[in-house]
């Protein structure tokens, strides 16, 4: 996949104002498919009709909402070469990436702060995707001897430059190859999310 880069302005950071002279983290934003759905119900009501073909594509998690929408495919001359479909879909991504920049960016500073998190965005045209800003996100973890040599044996063998571009290595790999068993626990956590907002609610007393 194809993956650009573009300086929006920056998310709000997650940390509240200083305290005696300490900063103090607040909660992480909700999250769950209630606010998926509200998230994606409020870009599709702020995204300008237009602009892509059918609703956008939204993807989730507690730091990033991915907004990709589908462009209509340039008309060529039936039977043309494949190098050609390639050029043209993507300087018709290209096209709308520019065109757009300006109403894009205010779009994402009305969502970030709204949201707690940081909005990307993307586009298909055919069979070419073209992601333009994505959140890097620093993730820590302890990793035993075993897991670590995992990691600098890729680093060796030269398929990554260093141990936290070898994990994101291996999130990609499993996310590639275990695709299915992953989407089936994100529908078991959805239906349990849904099944739990159906059940009774805790009250205080009156």
């Amino acid at each position: 996949m194809h993956q650009e880069h573009e300086h929006n302005k920056e998310p709000q950071a997650p940390w509240s104002g200083r305290r005696g002279g300490r900063r103090r983290r607040v909660a992480p934003p909700p999250s769950g498919p209630e606010q998926e759905r509200l998230i994606a119900a409020w870009f599709a009501g702020r995204i300008p009709d237009g602009w892509f073909e059918g609703p956008v594509s939204i993807e989730i998690d507690a730091d990033e909402v991915q907004v990709i929408g589908t462009l209509s495919a340039p008309q060529l001359s039936d039977g043309a070469p494949e190098d050609e479909v390639r050029v043209a879909e993507g300087a018709r991504i290209s096209g709308y990436r520019e065109d757009s920049r300006a109403a894009r960016m205010r779009i994402a500073e009305e969502a970030q702060p709204a949201f707690r998190r940081s909005v990307s965005w993307g586009a298909e045209c055919g069979g070419t995707r073209t992601l333009f800003t994505t959140a890097g996100v620093p993730v820590m973890t302890r990793l035993r001897l075993a897991d670590r040599r995992v990691l600098d044996t890729l680093i060796d063998a030269g398929v990554a430059r260093s141990r936290s571009e070898a994990l994101a290595w291996c999130v990609r790999l499993v996310a590639t190859h275990e695709s299915d068993w992953i989407q089936e626990l994100r529908d078991a956590m959805s239906s349990v999310e849904e099944v739990r907002s159906k059940g009774p609610r805790g009250g205080g007393p009156e």
